[in-house]
């Protein structure tokens, strides 16, 4: 289900307005699987469950449609994995998809549902160097720049996938980060989602 090296767009549309992102050719497998997710409605009226203003707002559990309030999410999917496509980093506004962390997942596979879209906060030159020596990245003076400018989570780079990243709603990753969360970081008041193939 390749769509080549045409350029596909989703909009993710909350109650708190709609975004739009770009999905990479770079990372097939995920862009692939995006869409046929989408295709089948299985984003409809899944909640972003865990929200950590100034790092990520993340969604695509199945267990969260018609979730009880206080129930603990994060562990559901499709029943399935995705190959590590790593290499993009972790500006704003970027897609990428969650995964299970330590020993258990050696190979950083991804989650098959599960993504986050990078809140993030402006980046320093002495925080992008450390960050990469301790990763043995090289940033680029572009990458450079947009961390210093945009901001995003550097200290995710090289360990999960970047698959897209917001082309517009900037002020609505900013009003959902911003809802008002429980002690496990699952906003009080559910933010629902309904993700579409756009153009």
């Amino acid at each position: 289900m390749s769509c080549g090296d045409k350029t596909q767009y989703v909009t993710i549309e909350t109650d708190y307005g709609t975004m739009k992102a770009e999905l990479y050719n770079t990372t097939p497998i995920h862009r692939d699987n995006f869409m046929k997710l989408i295709k089948e409605g299985f984003y409809d009226d899944l909640l972003f469950h865990r929200i950590i203003d100034g790092f990520m707002i993340q969604g695509g559990d199945p267990q969260s449609r018609e979730a009880a309030p206080g129930q603990r999410l994060g562990t559901g999917g499709p029943g399935y994995t995705l190959d590590a496509e790593i290499g993009a980093p972790h500006f704003k506004g970027t897609l990428a998809a969650a995964r299970t962390g330590g020993a258990s997942n050696p190979d950083k596979k991804s989650s098959g549902s599960q993504f986050y879209i990078v809140d993030g906060t402006p980046q320093t030159d002495a925080t992008l160097d450390r960050f990469q020596t301790q990763k043995g990245i090289q940033y680029n003076e572009s990458q450079r720049e947009k961390y210093k400018t945009l901001g995003g989570t550097p200290m995710l780079d090289q360990d999960y996938t970047v698959f897209g990243e917001l082309v517009s709603g900037m002020d609505v990753l900013d009003k959902i980060a911003a809802v008002q969360k429980d002690a496990s970081d699952r906003p009080v008041e559910d933010v629902k989602m309904k993700i579409r193939l756009s153009k």
